[in-house]
């Protein structure tokens, strides 16, 4: 079985794959500080709430955008599971897709992985947006080929950094307000986040079809796509697993060494 490993700069997600399909997959807050020790320990007792043995696991594959959790990650693949980590973003793990992007860039092993995991999913000529700590919007050649994108501050991040800077202001969660124009604090403040990025979102897309000169089918993904696909019809699809099936179609790249 395959341990699939998706660490994001605030959450990581663990999922096992049994060759077919995902059979279960789990959360946590993502921290530097996490030991291999501390990560098998909880890791272990979900694995046994699903008849899933450690022994059962014989690859790993790993994604990480936040650094500093590499090497911890890679001792729980090793000294738990016995096997070497697939790496995505190391040079000698292969992604399937060309990077056209400016030399000596380089682009975060989630969007690549998503990239991959769109192409095979819907084709060429789609737009991927990302919500997560940061929002980011990438761009799928007709050939699969990563050909750039935007990087946006997470809803999330500016939700928290206006509760900051703004100390008069409330601490609200991000929700989809009936109206666009509040009426008082928090229904003013839930507007411009959410129909404030409802508006980056239709406006980004916009530009980069206008750009390539045709349309293209835009697929949402990240915990808080399901909330802001219901504000607007420019997503076509919300694919809350097309990051872990990416992981799965890359270790199948790499599984033969």
């Amino acid at each position: 079985m395959l341990l699939a490993i998706d660490v994001g700069n605030t959450n990581s997600v663990f999922a096992i794959h049994d060759g077919t399909a995902y059979l279960a997959d789990w959360r946590c807050a993502t921290d530097v500080k996490r030991t291999a020790d501390e990560y098998f320990v909880w890791l272990r007792q979900l694995m046994d709430h699903h008849g899933v043995s450690a022994k059962q696991i014989d690859a790993v594959v790993i994604s990480s955008t936040a650094a500093g959790t590499m090497f911890n990650l890679r001792v729980l693949a090793d000294r738990y599971f016995g096997v070497r980590p697939i790496v995505v973003g190391k040079p000698e793990t292969r992604v399937g897709i060309d990077v056209r992007v400016d030399p000596g860039t380089r682009v975060g092993a989630d969007r690549l992985v998503n990239t991959l995991s769109a192409w095979r999913t819907y084709g060429g000529e789609v737009i991927v947006i990302d919500f997560g700590t940061a929002t980011t919007i990438d761009v799928v050649g007709v050939d699969g080929a990563y050909e750039g994108g935007i990087i946006a501050p997470g809803v999330n991040l500016a939700l928290k950094a206006l509760e900051t800077a703004a100390t008069a202001l409330p601490e609200i969660d991000v929700t989809k307000p009936a109206t666009v124009i509040g009426l008082n604090t928090v229904a003013c403040m839930q507007s411009g986040i959410y129909w404030g990025y409802v508006s980056l979102i239709e406006g980004l897309c916009r530009r980069i079809m206008d750009e390539r000169g045709r349309k293209m089918k835009v697929i949402a993904t990240g915990g808080l796509s399901p909330l802001f696909a219901r504000g607007t019809d420019v997503i076509d699809a919300v694919d809350g697993d097309l990051t872990l099936r990416g992981l799965a179609a890359i270790y199948e790249l790499n599984r033969q060494g």
